[in-house]
């Protein structure tokens, strides 16, 4: 595949690849990278998650590709590129992570995300929503062909460079940079029901991982399950205090 302005185009594995869009703007004047990742289902048809700014660069790409069948927003904070995603391809269905149904009525998604795959994707795509978080309800998915586990924000790393000045400091003390992806402390923090959310990710430990892929920060080509083990070894039960 060929590169087009902003957006460089890279086949991960069998039937995946990435797309890494313009960076964006955030809270705070933070800049983030964008990526996606596009699927090929055994029936030819085009699995999309995380859309980005649909350019024309992007969607000559994703037409030699194939015809995009499903368009999925992992969580409620990526949702930026949608509308364009809808109306370019208004035959794919949308899917959306539970509570950005809520906050983007304008997009009428087609089916919330939750434990159970979706019927056009099960059998290749396995996927399990993790609850309990305050800032965003994500779901994380693994593509079995390529054994890829996909992350959205739930995992970062950025690069010592990326920000500068004070925002450098906050990213740092965030544990946004580090040498391995990992879980920021604000999201460390936001979760609210840590048992819910251990027995989620007891459940994406458990499938076979080869490789990571997560909206921001480099992919992870092998050695995946050890580091989403030490990822979030922080999040084990507390241990009972003594007993009286």
């Amino acid at each position: 595949m060929s590169s087009g302005q902003h957006v460089l185009i890279e086949l991960f594995g069998p039937d995946i690849w990435l797309f890494n869009g313009p960076s964006v703007s955030a809270m705070g004047g933070f800049v983030y990278p964008t990526r996606m990742v596009v699927i090929r289902l055994a029936d030819g048809h085009l699995w999309v998650w995380s859309p980005i700014t649909l350019t024309e660069a992007v969607k000559r790409e994703m037409d030699e590709l194939g015809l995009v069948s499903d368009i999925i927003a992992p969580n409620s904070l990526h949702d930026l590129a949608l509308s364009d995603w809808h109306a370019a391809y208004p035959a794919a269905r949308l899917h959306a992570a539970p509570g950005l149904a809520e906050k983007r009525p304008d997009l009428g998604f087609d089916t919330v995300l939750s434990d159970e795959p979706d019927p056009a994707w099960a059998g290749e795509i396995d996927q399990v929503v993790v609850p309990g978080n305050a800032i965003t309800t994500e779901t994380v998915f693994h593509h079995r062909a390529s054994g890829t586990i996909l992350f959205t924000d739930l995992l970062q790393q950025f690069p010592p460079d990326w920000f500068s000045g004070w925002r450098r400091w906050i990213a740092r003390m965030d544990g946004m940079i580090t040498d391995l992806p990992a879980v920021p402390k604000k999201f460390r923090l936001a979760f609210t029901d840590r048992a819910a959310a251990r027995q989620a990710i007891r459940r994406v430990l458990d499938w076979p991982a080869e490789a990571l892929i997560i909206a921001h920060g480099q992919p992870v080509r092998a050695g995946a399950a050890g580091i989403l083990r030490q990822a979030f070894a922080w999040l084990k039960p507390e241990r009972a205090g003594p007993q009286s």
